[in-house]
């Protein structure tokens, strides 16, 4: 083997391992890149109870239930379904019934999510981007603050 056949048999093997092991990073994160999921999606994409993900949509008007201490229960829609979220914390301030929400947390056996974090939307005409694509797919007509 000459000297430039034996550079190009290293290049084409440095390569070949670069390319295996990108692939199995996509493979095991294939399943976690999506940034949230819609209360319709849960079923569609068969989230087990107790796996951590990552839950938005808009609050419904009229489900916010304050209990005891911090601990608040509201529910989560996208327009098509919803799921009752309980979370234990100091809510942000931008959080309110009718406006966009991202949930992190755990789905449990009962079907209530168990929300850690609770991140609220920023103004009155902001709409995730994500949560916005969902919603258009899934042939719910959306408002002014969505179509940016």
């Amino acid at each position: 083997m000459t000297r430039k056949q034996k550079r190009l048999a290293v290049i084409l093997g440095g390569l070949a391992v670069l390319g295996l092991a990108a692939g199995l990073v996509l493979y095991a994160l294939s399943g976690t890149i999506t940034f949230f999921h819609t209360p319709s999606d849960l079923a569609e994409t068969g989230v087990k109870p107790g796996q951590r993900i990552r839950l938005g949509g808009m609050v419904e008007d009229g489900s916010v239930e304050r209990g005891p201490g911090t601990r608040t229960t509201f529910v989560v829609t996208d327009q098509i379904d919803t799921i009752k979220v309980a979370y234990d914390g100091i809510l942000p301030d931008l959080f309110r019934e009718g406006q966009g929400v991202v949930t992190e947390g755990k789905l449990q056996e009962d079907g209530t999510f168990v929300a850690d974090t609770v991140l609220a939307k920023h103004d009155e005409n902001y709409m995730p981007r994500e949560l916005a694509q969902s919603l258009k797919e899934k042939g719910v007509k959306l408002g002014k603050g969505a179509e940016q």
